[in-house]
């Protein structure tokens, strides 16, 4: 069963959604038959890339309060953060616009991880302070998880996933996604925001049974007669 997720590199809220959806990953009994699948959403695709302003000036300016009021929201999801064992740091994140980060979240998934993909992009703009708009940074941050950097490299450079991106962005608007995370499991059942654990398990239970329902191979029923099996007996 196919579980696709939209999120945001800069989104706080992805992160604490990324953990809470994993324990509930972990936790299922059928975690083996499900396929992740992580799709592209820009909060603020107008973002220009600017290391001299932190990002609670950005956050400030684009809501219109004061640097103080962003500090504090910036505290308040950082409490919750730690809640589930990330590290946040505000004070280095660097003010990012993050298509290009996207675009490599694709060339990921084109190599089989994406999950470890995203992952590292998450840590390095929360934690580590790290340019997410920047080929070097996002080549190095590849190598470290063994994608190939060079080839990487000219796929940033000539913007191959680009159109992918746009496409994942049309279709969260065709399925009027307003926010993210926002999880949808089977095309069938949604997930706005990070929710607790147990409404990702209960949303799991629910969605793959009626999943595997309808997957599900009904054993013939068989009449036997006369006939040769595959070991040569008649």
């Amino acid at each position: 069963m196919k579980i696709e997720i939209w999120s945001d590199i800069v989104c706080p809220f992805c992160y604490i959604g990324k953990r809470r959806f994993e324990e509930a990953f972990q936790q299922f009994g059928n975690a083996d038959q499900l396929e992740i699948e992580y799709k592209s959403f820009q909060l603020n695709p107008n973002t220009v890339t600017n290391t001299e302003i932190s990002a609670h000036q950005n956050l400030a300016t684009h809501k219109g309060i004061s640097v103080q009021e962003a500090k504090q929201m910036g505290d308040h999801v950082t409490q919750m953060a730690k809640e589930v064992g990330l590290t946040y740091d505000f004070d280095k994140a660097v003010v990012a616009n993050t298509l290009k980060a996207h675009q490599m979240l694709h060339f990921a998934k084109a190599k089989k991880l994406q999950l470890e993909t995203k992952e590292v992009l998450l840590k390095a703009y929360f934690t580590d302070g790290v340019n997410i708009d920047d080929t070097n940074s996002l080549v190095d941050l590849g190598e470290s998880i063994g994608l190939d950097g060079e080839e990487l490299r000219k796929s940033l450079d000539a913007n191959e996933f680009e159109e992918a991106v746009r496409f994942d962005i049309y279709e969260a608007q065709q399925l009027k996604i307003q926010g993210v995370p926002f999880y949808v499991f089977n095309r069938k059942y949604g997930i706005s925001g990070a929710q607790q654990v147990e409404v990702f398990q209960q949303t799991l239970e629910k969605s793959f049974g009626e999943w595997s329902a309808e997957n599900s191979v009904t054993p013939l029923q068989t009449i036997s007669g006369d006939s040769c099996d595959v070991d040569g007996y008649c």
